[in-house]
C-alpha cells in the first residue's frame, strides 16, 4: 500500500480539520472518531504522521490522559500504527478491499456511471464531413511523424496563446490522447524510486502510469471544496518530488478549481523545489458557470520570461471537449522537454495517425464554436443528474459542481465498494471511490458523471436508490473481490 512516509501532520492542523470537540467523559472516542473519519475520508493520507500526544494535548488543551486514550483507540480499530522512536502513523484497517480490476470482455450493463466521457459534441460530423475531402492529402507524408504536424501543433499553440500564454509550435508534442501523454511524460522524466506527488482523490489512470515508471507516490487531499493548500504547498517543500500531478480545472473527480492565487502558491513552491508540474487540463474547457477563467494553468510559472510556462508539463486533449473516439492529446512544455519526449517516444510508438491530426486541427479551430454547445449540453446533464440524486437520495451529499463531468458525492457511511457491487447486480456500472485514491481510501465516495444520456441518469439514479436501500440491511465490509467495470 502507497503512503506518505514522509509527510507530517501539525496539532494545529490536525485540530483545524476536526473541528469542535467535546468536553464531557466521551471526548476522547470523539476525538477518535473525527480522526477516523479524516483518514477514511482521505483528508489526512495513509502514512501521515501525527503529532505526539503531548503536542497534540497542548495545542487542544485537553488532557494528556484524553489524547492517549484517542490515539490506542484509533490503534485499536487499525487506524493508526504507533512504533517506539517513530511516533503515531495513519494506516488503514484490514477489511477487505475491491479488486479493482477492470471488466472483461463480454461484460455488459444497462446503464454506464464508470465512464465518464460525453457523447460527440454536436457539429463533430459536419467537421469530419467537410474534413473527408482534404483526408487524401494526408498520404504525401511519410506516416512515422514522432513530434506531430506543424499544422496542428500551430493551431493548438495559437490556442495557448490567445489565452494567455505564449506558445510556438515547437513547445508542442502531439500524442495519442491524453493518457499516452501522461505515460510518456512519466517514463521520460521519472527514474525508480522518484517522488511523484498526486492529489487524492485522483484519475486513477495517471497514478497508475507513474507507478509503472517506478514512482513512490505520495499524497495532498482534495475535496469538493478545493485543496489543503498548506498541506500541498508544505509537501512539495518538505518532499520536493520530481513530479506533481495536478488537475487544477474542474478536477477529476471532485469538480473542484484551484484558485489563482494558490496557483501562484504551488507554481512558485515548485520551481524553488526543483519539481516538475504536469498539470492535466483535459478538462479546463468544461466550465458550465464559474464566474471567472484564469487562462492556462501555466501562466503562473515563470521561467526565463513572464508568463513562459517554464517548469510546467501540461497535458490537452479532444477527448472531452469533442469525442472521445479521437484518439488526439498533445503536451505543452519548454522546447527543451519537448526535444526529450521526442526521443524516448521511439521506444512506445513512433506517432500519432496522420488522418486524425488533419481532423483534429479543423476541431482545435472550431472550438470556440464547439466548447459552447458542449458546456450547454452538460449543464442540461448536470442540473438532472442533480435534480434525481436530490429526489431519490436526499440523505447524501451531492455537490453542484461549476463545470467538469460528474459529483463527487459524500455519503453518510463507509459503504462506496459495497454500492458498487449492489448496483452492478442490477445493471449499473459504477466504480468505486478508493479507485481514485492510491491508499485505499474514501470509502464514503462515489463518481457520479453526469455525461450519459438523462434517460439513462434517472434510470441510474434509481438503481443507486434501490442499492442503497438494501444495502441498510447488510454489513458493507463484507463486499469485497468483486470485478469493476472499466472506467474512465
Amino acid at each position: 500500500m502507497e503512503s506518505n512516509s514522509g509527510s507530517r501532520i501539525s496539532a494545529r492542523t490536525l485540530l483545524s480539520l476536526a473541528g469542535e470537540l467535546r468536553d464531557d467523559s466521551a471526548a476522547y472516542e470523539a476525538l477518535a472518531e473525527r480522526i477516523r473519519l479524516l483518514i477514511v475520508d482521505g483528508r489526512i493520507p495513509v502514512g501521515t504522521r501525527l503529532p505526539s500526544e503531548r503536542e497534540l494535548a497542548v495545542q487542544s488543551g485537553r488532557s494528556r490522559t484524553t489524547i492517549v486514550a484517542a490515539y490506542q483507540s484509533l490503534r485499536d480499530s487499525g487506524h493508526v500504527l504507533s512504533r517506539q522512536g517513530s511516533g503515531s502513523r495513519v494506516t488503514l484497517p484490514r477489511l477487505g478491499r475491491q479488486d479493482h480490476r477492470p471488466g472483461g470482455e463480454g461484460e455488459n450493463y444497462g446503464v454506464d456511471f464508470a465512464r465518464a466521457v460525453p457523447p460527440p459534441v454536436e457539429g463533430l460530423a459536419e467537421i469530419i464531413a467537410d474534413a473527408s475531402a482534404s483526408m487524401p492529402l494526408a498520404l504525401g507524408a511519410p506516416g512515422f511523424d514522432l513530434l506531430g504536424t506543424l499544422s496542428l501543433r500551430s493551431a493548438i499553440a495559437e490556442r495557448y496563446t490567445s489565452r494567455g500564454l505564449p506558445t510556438t509550435a515547437d513547445q508542442i508534442i502531439v500524442t495519442m490522447g491524453a493518457q499516452h501523454a501522461i505515460s510518456l511524460t512519466a517514463h521520460t522524466l521519472l527514474t525508480r524510486s522518484d517522488v511523484v506527488l498526486v492529489e487524492s482523490p485522483t484519475y486513477p489512470h495517471a497514478y497508475e502510469a507513474m507507478r509503472r515508471a517506478g514512482a513512490r507516490l505520495i499524497a495532498t487531499p482534495v475535496t469538493t471544496g478545493g485543496w489543503e493548500i498548506e498541506h500541498l504547498v508544505e509537501t512539495i517543500e518538505r518532499m520536493r518530488p520530481a513530479l506533481a500531478y495536478l488537475i487544477p480545472d474542474f478536477h477529476n473527480p471532485t469538480g473542484a478549481s484551484m484558485r489563482p492565487e494558490d496557483r501562484i502558491r504551488v507554481t512558485e513552491a515548485a520551481r524553488a523545489a526543483g519539481t516538475i508540474l504536469v498539470v492535466d487540463e483535459t478538462t479546463a474547457d468544461l466550465s458550465i458557470d464559474r464566474p471567472w477563467d484564469d487562462g492556462p494553468f501555466a501562466r503562473h510559472a515563470r521561467g526565463a520570461s513572464p508568463f513562459s510556462g517554464s517548469g510546467v508539463v501540461t497535458v490537452g486533449s479532444l477527448s472531452k471537449a469533442a469525442w472521445a473516439g479521437l484518439r488526439i492529446g498533445w503536451i505543452r512544455a519548454d522546447a527543451a522537454l519537448i526535444r526529450r519526449f521526442v526521443q524516448a517516444r521511439p521506444a512506445g510508438d513512433l506517432g500519432t495517425p496522420q488522418i486524425e491530426q488533419l481532423l483534429a486541427e479543423r476541431i482545435v479551430r472550431a472550438l470556440p464554436v464547439l466548447l459552447p454547445r458542449r458546456r450547454e449540453q452538460m449543464r442540461l446533464h448536470r442540473d438532472a443528474l442533480h435534480d434525481a440524486l436530490s429526489l431519490h437520495l436526499p440523505e447524501w451529499h451531492v455537490p453542484l459542481p461549476d463545470g467538469g463531468l460528474s459529483m463527487w458525492v459524500h455519503l453518510t457511511q463507509s459503504a462506496s465498494s459495497a454500492m458498487t457491487s449492489l448496483s452492478e447486480a442490477r445493471g449499473l456500472a459504477l466504480v468505486a471511490g478508493p479507485k481514485f485514491s492510491i491508499d485505499g481510501s474514501l470509502e464514503r465516495f462515489l463518481r457520479v458523471p453526469f455525461t450519459a444520456p438523462i434517460a439513462d441518469l434517472e434510470a441510474g439514479t434509481r438503481i443507486l436508490a434501490d442499492s442503497w436501500a438494501q444495502l441498510s440491511a447488510r454489513d458493507v465490509r463484507s463486499m469485497a473481490d468483486t470485478r469493476l467495470p472499466e472506467m474512465v
